[in-house]
């Protein structure tokens, strides 16, 4: 089974409010296990990234600049992600952000569960732990993953944990 452990950072949260993509990381599993393939890609949104949306993960407008649109790197995404399970902690957030960068190119895309099988780790720990906290931080200090060397949310870096 091939699966994708995918997650995005944003200009903020609601693309219904014109915010984008600026960060989108990928992981292959087969079989459970790390194939050694990713992909990473910095996204120049065309639009400021918010205070709130900076403080969580410090990507800055200026960093932001020189990066490729959304437009130059969708058939790569597709591509890599295509027939696999997508694994991703807070998956409507995600996804949604995807659809609504699709739309914007006004190709034909398909949804992204049009494309692949999706997992919400979110909705699976709140499941198994009712009323706890279950974000990516609290799971990792209770299942004891090391992620002291994530200061910042990253997408590469949260989807490898």
């Amino acid at each position: 089974m091939r699966q994708i452990v995918l997650d995005t950072e944003t200009t903020g949260l609601d693309p219904a409010q014109g915010h984008r993509i600026i960060e989108l990381g990928c992981v292959e599993l087969l079989n459970r296990k790390l194939t050694g393939r990713h992909l990473h890609v910095y996204i120049n949104p065309e639009r400021e990234v918010e205070a709130g949306a900076l403080e969580v993960h410090g990507i800055t407008n200026e960093f932001l600049a020189d990066k490729p649109l959304f437009a130059a790197v969708a058939d790569s995404i597709i591509e890599f992600v295509n027939g696999a399970e997508l694994v991703i902690h807070n998956a409507p957030f995600d996804i949604g952000f995807l659809d609504h960068e699709l739309a914007l190119l006004n190709r034909g895309y398909k949804t992204m569960r049009e494309y692949c099988e999706v997992l919400d780790t979110l909705a699976m720990a709140r499941k198994k732990h009712p009323g706890q906290k279950n974000n990516l931080d609290a799971l990792c200090r209770r299942y004891e993953v090391d992620n002291s060397q994530r200061e910042l949310h990253g997408a590469l870096k949260d989807a490898e944990i």
